[in-house]
């Protein structure tokens, strides 16, 4: 069974895909964005999955791709096409081509016309395809800069996209509107700017009065994504959002929330700040609690973040990990900003024996 899976980074409205074989946990991310790679590493991670390759469906203007981070994180190769010009990749895509994860397939299709470089990813059995900016929903990408060419991208719709069956799904690199997917069938009847009985010169001439100012990022994007988004100084381009934490060993959950052991919460006990957010009957009840808890049930806890010192890293525990973690989000809210949350709550901690105070 095919794992599949849609995400959005909201500066550069840019898409982001997981696909996944079930069976083999073989996975393949098309789009990555730099400043998702924590996030789009906490799913691989959580979904067991082992991701072979990034690939991307062009050389983006708008945003740095996040594929040399997560090839420096989970092991995974690069994958661009030949005709990109990028350096660094540890594969060149040529049409024809297909990447493999478990039985699946993704085929390579030379789409250019936003850029010189720009390809078309079909899964297998063409229910689906990757367009990036070729194709995008009731729309196509520019063709003013990077090598674009009207004449070349009519060519590309016409002869790589429009030619997928009807029910093929498009997925889009972007959208700008919170539109998600479309299909063959509905672009080629209802795109404005291609659909229905337009031509080419109708095209061509849309496309050259489009008008659009130059992508703010663009100075900074392409230079580094010609290196497959590789930094000079990995350390020194990172920025806070994704400087993984120094005081504790933690791990970020693809919803959002920076867990923390049973055995790492043991090894950094005496340098944090532990917070039972339970009712006071589960805290001196069968499971009792860490040593040194400091208890405040947790529909308290807006009303008395106050009374929680600021001096330490906090790690919050409940019984198996549900209202600890909604205790993280409401003291980010507070202001607190070394804050994670006990993974499985008590009932793991016990369950690895490690000391506790009251319980049975």
């Amino acid at each position: 069974m095919l794992i599949f899976r849609q995400m959005f980074d909201p500066v550069s409205s840019t898409y982001t895909y997981l696909l996944a074989d079930s069976a083999s946990r073989e996975a393949v991310m098309i789009d990555p964005v730099f400043e998702q790679v924590r996030r789009d590493g906490a799913l691989v991670e959580e979904l067991g999955l082992t991701l072979a390759f990034t690939l991307e469906t062009h050389i983006h203007a708008d945003h740095v791709t996040g594929a040399s981070l997560l090839k420096r994180r989970l092991n995974s190769g690069i994958a661009i096409s030949a005709a990109s010009g990028a350096a660094g990749a540890d594969r060149y895509l040529k049409p024809g081509d297909s990447v493999a994860f478990g039985p699946h397939r993704l085929g390579v299709r030379a789409t250019p016309g936003h850029t010189a470089g720009c390809v078309t990813y079909v899964l297998d059995d063409g229910a689906m395809a990757f367009t990036g900016d070729c194709l995008l929903v009731r729309g196509c990408g520019r063709t003013d800069f990077q090598g674009g060419d009207a004449h070349t991208m009519w060519r590309s719709l016409h002869e790589q996209i429009l030619t997928l069956r009807d029910e093929c799904l498009l997925y889009p690199a972007h959208d700008y509107r919170g539109l998600t997917v479309t299909s063959v069938g509905e672009e080629r009847a209802f795109n404005p700017r291609f659909g229905g009985t337009r031509a080419e010169g109708d095209f061509v001439g849309y496309m050259d009065n489009l008008g659009l100012p130059h992508p703010k990022q663009i100075d900074i994007a392409v230079p580094a994504n010609l290196r497959c988004g590789r930094p000079d100084n990995y350390e020194a381009a990172m920025p806070d959002s994704l400087k993984d934490p120094d005081w504790a060993p933690l791990t970020l959950t693809f919803a959002g929330i920076w867990e923390i052991e049973p055995e790492g919460l043991a090894e950094v006990a005496a340098s944090v700040r532990v917070l039972d957010v339970r009712e006071p009957d589960e805290f001196t009840g069968p499971l009792g609690h860490i040593k040194g808890a400091t208890l405040i049930p947790l529909g308290q806890l807006a009303a008395r973040a106050s009374e929680v010192p600021k001096d330490k890293p906090i790690v919050a525990v409940c019984r198996s990990g549900g209202r600890s973690a909604q205790a993280t989000n409401i003291l980010a809210k507070a202001g607190f900003d070394k804050v994670a949350n006990l993974a499985g709550g008590m009932l793991r901690w016990r369950a690895e024996k490690h000391p506790v105070e009251g319980g049975t």
